[in-house]
């Protein structure tokens, strides 16, 4: 059965993010095919939307290679969340379905029984499916798909302590919702702006200057199909 491109694409981002394939390091078809279980022919295709995303580069000799970003370029991210973020829970506000509310609630209901809990390692996948959640209820593909992947690329590059886990965060969670339920755009949008701001300072580079990572990340492989990480 041939495995979709995007299957690979996830795969390979998901390796990146966790720190397997290292920053600067060299991705080529054929040991990735093997890795993977692939043809090359998908493999191809995953990187060339990989370098789109900014996660992979070409250079000449080498061939694709993982980006090494720059401390200004992960600073414009945050930068770039705190406008975006927000955009999206007004929209939210405004084009949400009740669908969309019951899962939200559910993730605040589950998030501070967590977080009073003190289960940071749940906390960290709540989080990213209230967020996730929150920029579909926002009924905008391109803005979800912005959304996804700069908290894809905020998670390659930042490790995020323990204010996403707070009761705090969570409460703040909370007020978001209330307010999209009621259609108050721009309630959403002053709480988001508010929250995105707050949680910056919790963010801390994973590399510091010249491309050298921070902190190691455990490697281990795992198959294309496994359900992809969500931050």
């Amino acid at each position: 059965m041939r495995i979709p491109a995007h299957s690979v694409c996830t795969a390979i981002r998901d390796d990146i993010v966790t720190g397997v394939h290292g920053r600067g390091s060299r991705l080529t078809e054929e040991l990735l095919a093997r890795r993977y279980g692939v043809s090359r022919v998908p493999v191809r295709e995953a990187l060339r939307t990989l370098e789109a995303e900014g996660f992979v580069v070409t250079r000449r000799h080498a061939g694709a290679c993982v980006a090494e970003p720059t401390e200004q370029e992960a600073a414009d991210l945050l930068e770039t969340r705190t406008l975006l973020e927000p955009l999206g829970a007004s929209r939210a506000a405004r084009r949400r379905t009740e669908a969309h509310l019951k899962v939200l609630r559910g993730l605040v209901r589950l998030g501070q029984e967590r977080a009073r809990q003190g289960n940071s390692e749940d906390l960290r996948s709540l989080d990213g499916w209230f967020h996730e959640t929150l920029a579909q209820a926002a009924g905008s593909p391109s803005l979800t798909a912005m959304l996804t992947q700069l908290r894809h690329k905020i998670a390659w590059m930042y490790v995020v302590e323990a204010s996403a886990g707070s009761v705090e965060c969570w409460a703040e969670h909370g007020a978001i919702v209330d307010a999209v339920a009621r259609g108050d755009g721009e309630r959403a949008r002053a709480l988001m702006t508010l929250h995105t701001e707050r949680s910056t300072p919790a963010h801390r580079l994973r590399f510091v200057s010249g491309g050298e990572r921070a902190e190691r990340v455990r490697k281990s492989q795992r198959p294309v199909n496994m359900p992809s990480l969500r931050y």
